[in-house]
């Protein structure tokens, strides 16, 4: 009991003398906060549930979507910290945020938004990712920065000519809060090739496409705006009086406060799998899948089912993604939320998946003749372009809970095991 209170007191210190350290993320479901010490343990978390909108054939988030989601994610977190410490949080010691990859976000020279967040699940650039593939040799995913650009080019949008910054979410979310138009190496990986050498944007693919734009007569070149790349260490700026307001309406975080370069999801689930080293890898599973392996060198040719990325420090990066995973198996598990709710059970999230997963270890190895495609977006991988979820059987297919359950994560995996 002594300890315990005394841990507490040390953290309630720590908390109030700005030691501490916080991070959020916004991911494609959830935007998450979390506190930690020195040492990196968690001290206090908050949260903030979001979708994505389908618009206009478009996957997209509004501004009042992002920055409505970031003070609801932050305000949970302060609450937290003064339910769990009883002090309120004024500051720490550094800070960062990270966020989906990819995706489409421009901006004109007085900083508003020219179209509507473009997010990495949209696969309305085909043409423009098979066509850049071919030109620069090398692979260029349909969610790319790059591909959006290119196919904004190719279908003759009017906003391309105003366009004065591009940027992914974490990117914009840093620059508002600091004023500084940067990007982590690993997030920017995602944006455009980059160098592992020069730990920069790929200076020779940088002249390939101006020249191949050359004649759209923008006034802009590439390098010019696209946001300036740092690596894991490098200074990010600071908080701003203004990035403080917006963070906290409150008006109780101060400014002044370091940030780390802003990062991918990618890079955030390398570092906390401590998967950042040459020859290892790891796995992240969630609204869409991707498998990462750190190379000791990039790899000498083309593979049009392997993204080259990068880890924060810019080391080369073998990416399989599959733009799909679990939304599907989220659905159908809300299904049996509300069937139970129905039927007067209340039921915990982790037991309701527990119960759910483990049925599925009883399936038969066929799943008992189901078959599942849980595609709610297009998937680069099996050149599908837009989403269908779909579930079919046979008369004679063994339709119980196993089976089903054992489908939807074959389903949820499937295309990951082909790329």
């Amino acid at each position: 009991m002594q300890a315990e209170q005394a841990r507490e007191k040390e953290i309630r210190e720590q908390i109030c003398q700005g030691e501490t350290f916080l991070g959020i993320e916004f991911g494609s479901t959830r935007i998450k906060a979390v506190l930690t010490d020195g040492r990196g343990t968690p001290l206090a978390s908050g949260g903030h549930a979001w979708e994505n909108r389908y618009e206009n054939h478009l996957w997209t988030y509004s501004l009042e979507d992002i920055f409505g989601g970031m003070q609801d994610c932050y305000n949970n977190l302060a609450g937290d910290v003064k339910e769990k410490y009883g002090v309120i949080l004024t500051s720490v010691r550094g800070m960062g945020f990270s966020a989906m990859m990819h995706g489409y976000m421009a901006f004109d020279r007085e900083g508003r938004l020219l179209v509507p967040f473009r997010t990495w699940r949209n696969s309305n650039t085909v043409r423009a990712s098979k066509e850049l593939t071919e030109y620069l040799d090398f692979h260029i995913p349909e969610r790319w920065s790059i591909a959006h650009l290119y196919q904004a080019i190719l279908d003759g949008e009017e906003h391309v000519k105003d366009i004065a910054y591009i940027t992914t979410l974490a990117g914009f979310i840093h620059w508002k809060l600091t004023g500084e138009k940067v990007i982590g190496i690993g997030d920017a990986s995602g944006m455009f090739p980059i160098d592992s050498e020069t730990k920069d944007y790929d200076a020779g693919m940088l002249d390939k496409f101006d020249r191949l734009t050359a004649d759209r007569g923008f006034s802009w070149k590439l390098r010019d705006i696209l946001p300036k790349v740092l690596c894991a260490g490098e200074s990010a700026g600071t908080l701003t009086e203004e990035g403080a307001a917006l963070l906290d309406e409150t008006g109780s975080f101060g400014a002044g406060i370091p940030l780390c370069p802003p990062e991918g999801d990618a890079g955030t689930g390398m570092t906390a799998t401590n998967s950042v080293a040459e020859r290892t890898g790891n796995v992240s599973a969630g609204t869409s899948v991707f498998a990462m392996i750190v190379l000791e060198r990039a790899l000498k040719k083309l593979h049009p089912e392997i993204d080259m990325v990068t880890t924060p420090s810019g080391e080369p990066v073998a990416m399989v993604h599959a733009n799909n995973c679990t939304s599907d198996l989220n659905a159908w598990a809300g299904l049996f939320r509300e069937f139970a709710e129905s039927c007067g059970v209340s039921i915990d999230t982790n037991r309701l998946y527990e119960t759910l997963f483990q049925a599925a270890l009883k399936g038969e190895t066929d799943c008992g003749g189901l078959l599942s495609y849980g595609y709610l977006s297009g998937e680069n991988i099996t050149e599908c372009e837009e989403g269908r979820p779909l579930f079919v059987r046979m008369p004679d297919s063994r339709l119980n809970l196993a089976n089903f359950m054992r489908a939807h994560l074959f389903s949820a995996l499937g295309a990951l095991k082909i790329g």
